[in-house]
């Protein structure tokens, strides 16, 4: 089965629904956390509280993999090829694998980190071992501002995570990619990306055309009486990272598969958790800037738009960084704010057609990572008083929800690329814990029956 649509509800799904457990938040207000706080510091996830094992796939500055890590995966791997991700996992408490021994499989909270093309990696050795394969597939190819290549791209790594799929045969997978994979060009290898992943065994050969391959894939799952232990059951759907509690405005298309033979097939995408329709009302009844202590703007202002049930004000930038104190004067000086990491004042900001200020009490604009900077002013801002400047990097990554103490490597340029090419936290962790939430029972099952949790 492979559902789910960008523009309307998947079959069966109500938007009362709710998946998602009450989630802590990493953004507005709460105590400063300290330097050098490791993975496991950062996590309740305990040695008893695992939700299951998981492998992470083109794993950059860790946003999926925290998020997966938070909802209570142990990580048995993380592959990266980027030596300056690689060296932000490492600040960060993951392991080289070759240190940390196959043995202990992140036992201790650590991530064994394999830095490596993904291509060299052989996965065999965690066959039967893994609940989930997860990973933020590299979006290059497929990106509204890349080069468009697509599937003739040397940098389409879905290849790779089928293969991961058929050498470990995990309960579950969780990708994520720009929704540009979903502009008509690319619908029709969409379609076939997600036909291989309903049914990744039937590999396809060597030279052989992805055209011939997704006929191929589409009469074997016609196939009603093919092993279930074979086959994924697919879920896909264009999501806005704001819809769930991300002070940004983000679009994104998350995969979800199951394994066939867990029963999973009435699974549902969590409900969206907030709405733009909330926040305009908070903002015109004043609730919004009472809670900012600010004079309201727009105090009577008659609301009328439908709020959908139940959900909470989109977050806004304000909201995400209203404890952080503005960065030290001059901006040219470049100085880190004592007790903040990373909140460095940037001089330059400019704004002309085309490159406009993020506002303060709307979601953030999308966080890109540009390689030659940053188009559209998504890392400037427009203060209070009407004056505009850069973001430093600790409001960015409040932005992509990452938490306060996590560090980044490189230079003020990688650690923006780094942050731009993220999974944002929050968003990352409502999909897990849904994903962790059905797999529960199948682990516990699993476990019975003497197979590995």
């Amino acid at each position: 089965m492979v559902s789910g649509a960008p523009s309307k509800p998947l079959a069966g799904s109500s938007p009362r629904e709710k998946h998602v457990p009450a989630l802590p938040s990493p953004i507005v207000g709460g105590p400063r956390y300290g330097f050098g706080v490791t993975i496991e510091a950062l996590t309740s996830a305990g040695p008893g509280g695992t939700a299951g094992t998981s492998i992470e796939l083109f794993t950059g500055g860790g946003g999926l993999a925290l998020a997966m890590h938070q909802a209570r995966f142990r990580h048995l791997l993380a592959v990266e090829f980027d030596g300056r991700a690689c060296e932000t996992l490492r600040m960060n408490g993951a392991r080289d694998h070759s240190e940390s021994g196959s043995s202990s499989g992140g036992r201790d909270g650590s991530w064994p980190l394999v830095e490596d093309d993904v291509h060299l990696v052989d996965f065999t050795p965690w066959a039967d071992e893994v609940d989930v394969v997860a990973g933020g597939v590299p979006c290059q190819p497929w990106s509204l501002g890349g080069a468009h290549k697509g599937y003739e791209d040397r940098r389409n790594l879905w290849p790779e995570l089928f293969r991961c799929v058929r050498e470990t045969r995990p309960r579950a997978i969780v990708a994520e990619n720009v929704k540009g994979l979903l502009r008509p060009s690319f619908r029709a290898y969409y379609e076939y990306i997600l036909r291989e992943l309903a049914a990744p065994f039937e590999e396809r050969v060597e030279g052989e055309d992805w055209r011939d391959h997704d006929r191929r894939l589409a009469k074997a799952l016609a196939d009603r009486d093919a092993d279930p232990e074979r086959r994924y059951d697919v879920w896909f759907r264009l999501v806005n990272a704001a819809d769930y509690g991300v002070p940004q405005i983000r679009h994104r298309v998350f995969v979800v598969a199951f394994r066939r033979d867990l029963g999973l097939a009435e699974w549902q995408f969590p409900a969206q958790t907030h709405s733009e329709a909330a926040l305009l009302r908070d903002q015109a009844s004043g609730l919004y800037w009472q809670r900012h202590g600010l004079p309201s703007r727009q105090a009577g202002a008659e609301f009328q738009q439908h709020i959908p049930d139940e959900t909470l004000p989109w977050r806004t930038l304000r909201d995400a960084i209203r404890d952080l104190p503005e960065p030290l004067e001059p901006l040219e000086a470049k100085r880190e704010h004592p007790g903040w990491l990373d909140h460095i004042g940037w001089p330059g900001a400019r704004e002309y057609a085309g490159h406009t200020p993020n506002d303060l009490d709307r979601p953030a604009k999308t966080v890109k990572a540009g390689v030659h900077g940053v188009p559209g002013g998504e890392t400037v801002l427009r203060r209070s008083d009407g004056s505009i400047r850069y973001m430093t990097v600790r409001e960015v990554s409040r932005v992509m929800t990452f938490p306060d103490p996590w560090r980044l490597a490189g230079p003020r340029g990688e650690q923006m690329r780094q942050l731009g090419n993220a999974v944002p936290v929050l968003l990352g962790q409502v999909m897990a814990n849904a994903v962790a939430q059905a797999l529960r029972p199948t682990i516990k099952v699993a476990a019975r029956q003497g197979q590995s949790p």
